[in-house]
């Protein structure tokens, strides 16, 4: 796979979670979020883009929110749960990012605001169409996702090195 083809990176918010009396780490989702988990994986899976690697923090609503979502694809990524994503910042996740193999096209990290949202931010130094005033107005809330791609290693990604795709987000 050629470092020169453009990759992308589908930065996906875990959807609306439960406050049940369990450590933040340990909260499952709440009946809202099993339904918004599984209209993401469905609009996820109709870009067609072909994941070759889902990196998801070790969180139980991020786990249960990949496990509901990926049930919707045609084929299902590999998968590592990355305990470093759980209240990662966005540089914490440029970091992570920077470690994936080249042979990864196509990625998508499951996380947590407001680390997700701060890298789509700051990854962001163009985007197509409405993509970015959608993502400003809506902010991004639970089952949220955006859609970049860039040119380069893994190595390469740095602040300003994408272009904002597509931006969605439940009820939008």
């Amino acid at each position: 796979m050629s470092v020169a083809e453009p990759r992308r990176i589908v930065l996906f918010r875990h959807a609306k979670a439960d406050w049940p009396q369990v450590s933040d780490h340990e909260r499952p989702l709440a009946d809202r979020g099993r339904k918004e988990a599984a209209e993401a994986g469905r609009r996820l899976a109709d870009t067609g883009i072909p994941f070759d690697l889902a990196l998801c923090s070790t969180a139980v609503r991020t786990r249960e929110t990949w496990k509901l979502a990926v049930q919707e694809f045609p084929q299902r990524p590999k998968t590592i749960y990355e305990e470093r994503i759980y209240e990662a910042s966005p540089g914490e996740l440029i970091a992570v990012l920077n470690e994936t193999p080249d042979d990864a096209q196509n990625i998508l990290v499951i996380g947590h605001n407001p680390g997700i949202q701060g890298l789509a931010d700051i990854l962001a130094g163009t985007a197509e169409g409405d993509a970015r005033d959608r993502m400003s107005r809506r902010g991004f809330p639970a089952a949220a996702f955006a859609i970049l791609s860039f040119s380069g290693s893994w190595k390469s990604v740095e602040p300003g090195v994408g272009t904002l795709l597509d931006y969605w987000a439940p009820t939008e």
